[in-house]
């Protein structure tokens, strides 16, 4: 059995040639990526499904945010007041579309959270470099509807949290030790989706733009 994996092994290392054995690497990452490495590869794999990533740092990210509500038009935004940077926008809220927060059951605000709400903001529980992916963990302020349903999704990043790859993620984070929730959401770019002769749609099921602020943390 040994032999056999290790055959299979330097098949894939032979067709692989930027994923190297390295007995000092952490093996829960088989990419050797500096900070802007991963973020350049980020912000690629991102752009090509059409998302947006606008980078700050965490004196002016407030001013992207103000812009991007501009840009877009929006009337009104769903943000929690109870996460730190919600806190933030809330303690300026003059100077941005009416703010709205998730606190009542589905059933009571369906019809508003569907057709009524232009975009949302959510933190993010971290990001993946090497598919261009965000991480969210869903909570009693941040339902996953907030991500999945207005047109307008924009997600907060830290750069601190962004990570070559998913195993490298949970294992930095601790998933094994934390009480995880009943789902965790992976996002690459806004909602698509594909008809029967594979003609890729955005915006179907879900938000028609994903816009990640990229602030760093570093």
């Amino acid at each position: 059995m040994s032999k056999a994996r290790d055959a299979i092994l330097q098949r894939l290392y032979a067709e692989r040639p930027d994923i190297e054995p390295n007995a000092e690497r952490d093996h829960y990452s088989c990419f050797d990526w500096s900070l802007s490495e991963r973020l350049q590869r980020f912000q690629e794999r991102m752009e090509a499904v059409r998302a947006e990533v606008h980078h700050c740092d965490k004196q002016d990210w407030l001013s992207s945010l103000k812009q991007i509500c501009h840009d877009k038009q929006l009337n009104n935004l769903l943000i929690s007041p109870e996460t730190h940077y919600g806190e933030q926008v809330y303690a300026q809220a003059a100077d941005f579309p009416s703010l709205c927060a998730y606190d009542q059951s589905i059933e009571a605000w369906q019809d508003t959270l569907f057709w009524h709400t232009d975009a949302s903001l959510t933190t993010t529980l971290g990001g993946i470099a090497e598919t261009g992916s965000l991480m969210l963990w869903p909570s009693t302020h941040e339902p996953r509807l907030m991500s999945l349903v207005p047109s307008v999704h924009i997600a907060l990043l830290e750069t601190q949290q962004l990570y070559s790859t998913f195993a490298e993620a949970m294992h930095r984070q601790q998933w094994q030790q934390d009480q995880l929730p009943s789902n965790a959401l992976l996002i690459s770019g806004p909602s698509k989706s594909a008809d029967i002769e594979q003609t890729l749609a955005y915006g179907v099921h879900g938000p028609k733009a994903l816009i990640v602020i990229l602030i760093n943390t570093h």
